[in-house]
């Protein structure tokens, strides 16, 4: 009886073995298939702090975050002061991620706005132009749609006025607006980008009275100048009803690739 029992207590032990490693690896497969990574970057048409415009540099920064999802602003398209190089294009390329290039002003021969990087394929793009005058740089969000995980996700990257507050108030305005509408209302919302305002400035009241800015609203995510930081200005916001929760977010240490760190948030889907 001795033997009999050894072996039921062993049939026992490996079966419940076989059953922890089962749960243990669902439990793993439903932790990648729910976890997104957002990162914005504002990229300053590759050119670091040294002076370099260095590309491969700035792929390597979106490689290393583990990124799914990039935001950039300052992108140059085949203009003068860039060599006429495609950088939506080319940093595409060097990632391997999908891009998509949303213009904003003709510049230098060529185009310049802002762009952004999917690991997912991108079905759909759009502008929407923002508030202000368009002398200078004409300001506005540029939004793809995606299918992650089943989940549709809309992400919008944009850049707002950099010297002038009443023209950052109306734009604030107009993306939570645009982006509350009933066009979006079927697919989770990600904004992000250069804010050019402080956490306690009028326009992130104005979106943090429905969107929620990743991070600690009492601790700012310093992001600029990127030798040496001293406010936020970058920011990535979610709905506040998408059931999107933040799983972790911080600055990367990057005091070379570009004038601005990049922001990066871990995301769990609903």
């Amino acid at each position: 009886m001795p033997t009999v029992r050894l072996r039921i207590l062993s049939i026992y032990f490996a079966v419940a073995a076989v059953v922890s490693v089962i749960g243990l690896s669902i439990a793993t497969a439903q932790e990648k298939v729910t976890s997104l990574r957002i990162l914005t970057f504002n990229i300053h048409h590759g050119e670091g702090t040294d002076g370099n415009i260095d590309l491969p540099r700035q792929a390597k920064v979106i490689l290393d975050s583990k990124a799914d999802l990039v935001c950039l602003q300052e992108v140059d398209d085949r203009t003068e002061r860039t060599g006429r190089v495609d950088q939506t294009a080319e940093l595409a390329k060097l990632t391997g991620f999908h891009g998509e290039f949303v213009h904003q002003i003709d510049f230098e021969g060529g185009r310049y706005g802002q762009a952004l990087l999917s690991r997912y394929p991108i079905s759909q793009a759009e502008c929407h132009w923002l508030p202000g005058t368009p002398d200078r740089e004409r300001r506005m969000a540029g939004a793809v749609r995606l299918k992650v995980h089943e989940q549709s996700i809309t992400l919008v990257t944009t850049h707002l006025h950099h010297n002038n507050e009443p023209f950052r108030i109306e734009q604030a305005r107009t993306l939570d607006r645009i982006f509350r509408s009933e066009k979006y209302s079927d697919s989770i919302v990600i904004i992000a980008g250069d804010f050019n305002g402080t956490p306690d400035s009028e326009p992130l009241k104005i979106l943090q009275e429905y969107w929620v800015s990743v991070g600690n609203a009492s601790e700012p995510l310093l992001t600029f100048p990127a030798e040496k930081p001293e406010r936020q200005l970058d920011y990535i916001l979610i709905g506040a009803s998408s059931g999107v929760k933040v799983r972790n977010v911080h600055v990367i240490d990057e005091p070379l690739a570009s004038d601005h760190r990049p922001l990066l948030a871990e995301l769990r889907l609903p």
